[in-house]
Formats: C-alpha cells, structure tokens, sequence
C-alpha cells in the first residue's frame, strides 16, 4: 500500500478553488448593473422617458431668499438644460436653503481691534422631492459647500465679494442638488 502524492492533490485543490473562485467571481458580476447616471435610459424602474426628460419634470417650489432663489434658478437651469419647462410635473421638488458668513482669516490693526480679510460663505440646502400625483415623499437630503473671498478695506468691494462668493456657492450647489436627484431617482423603488 502506498501513500498518495500530497503534492499532486495539493495542486488539484488548488485548481479547484481557483476555478470556483472564478465562477462565484463571475456570478458576482453578472449581477452587478453598471449604466451612466445621465443616458438615454430611464433613471426610475417603470419609467417611459429619458433620464433628462424625468429630470425636466421636477418642479422646485419658490424660496425666499437672494441666495436661494441663485441655487433654485441655476439648479432649475440644470434640470431642464436651458429648455421649457413641462406643464405638468410629475415630482415637486422643496428647498431650504441656509447660508452662514464666517471671518477665516483676520489681521490685527489695532491694540484691541482685528480686521477680517478673508471670509468664507457655507451653503447648505436640505431638500424634499416628493412625488406629483402621490404626494408621497420619493427622496431627500441635504448638501453643502463652502466658498472663500477676500475681504478688502473697502466696504463696498467686501460686500461684492461676498456676493460673488453667494453666486459661486449657489451654481455649485445646484450642481450638487442636480446630481444627488438624479442619484436618488436611479435608486430602485424611487417611485
């Protein structure tokens, strides 16, 4: 009797589980769906329009603020990439936009007196998409993004420059708005 060769079942086995690592690997994959976020396919399970045409068919609710209605006019400009918007919407969308103005940096003029030169603008939108013809909330979130100026000793040119830096915070926001939409109807059992 003899004993058998370690080495060669050794080597089977390996080949075993490598060849069944491959295949759970490769089942694994099949089951992944990898599709761009803005195609010509619908982002919502059941949906018969384009990606764009549903994101054309949100309607954002007036806000009250300067601030705000920059996010709501560029985000506005976002979904419907310039075009007309639908007379009737299928989702309707709320924003609170908030803003906060910080000093970041400052430089001392007198014994007991700092001067600011520097400021940041921290925008933040907390929004509700909710669905048309339900009224049952589909999505929300919120999203936020800062964006630095300088601050002369002018004061007129600091007031500029805080609402330059409003303008810059408002579209990269809308931006941000206008992806995390679009992440959320792609979500499935969005609507």
């Amino acid at each position: 009797m003899s004993l058998p060769d370690t080495r060669k079942t050794a080597a089977s086995f390996a080949r075993r589980t490598a060849l069944f690592g491959l295949l759970a690997g490769v089942a694994l994959v099949s089951a992944c769906q990898v599709r761009p976020l803005y195609s010509n396919q619908p982002l919502s399970t059941g949906s018969t329009v384009s990606a764009r045409e549903e994101l054309a068919s949100i309607a954002v609710k007036p806000v009250s603020s300067r601030y705000a209605q920059q996010v709501r006019n560029n985000l506005i400009f976002a979904l419907t990439g310039g075009g007309e918007r639908p007379s009737a919407p299928a989702y309707s969308l709320a924003l609170n936009v908030t803003e906060s103005v910080i000093s970041t940096a400052s430089i001392q003029v007198a014994k007991d007196q700092d001067q600011p030169t520097a400021g940041t603008v921290i925008m933040t939108a907390a929004y509700t998409l909710t669905d048309a013809k339900t009224g049952k909330s589909v999505a929300n979130g919120q999203r936020s993004i800062s964006s630095s100026f300088d601050k002369p000793g002018q004061e007129f040119a600091s007031y500029r420059a805080q609402i330059d830096a409003e303008n810059r915070a408002a579209r990269e926001l809308a931006e941000l708005l206008h992806l995390a939409l679009a992440q959320d109807l792609a979500k499935p059992g969005a609507r």
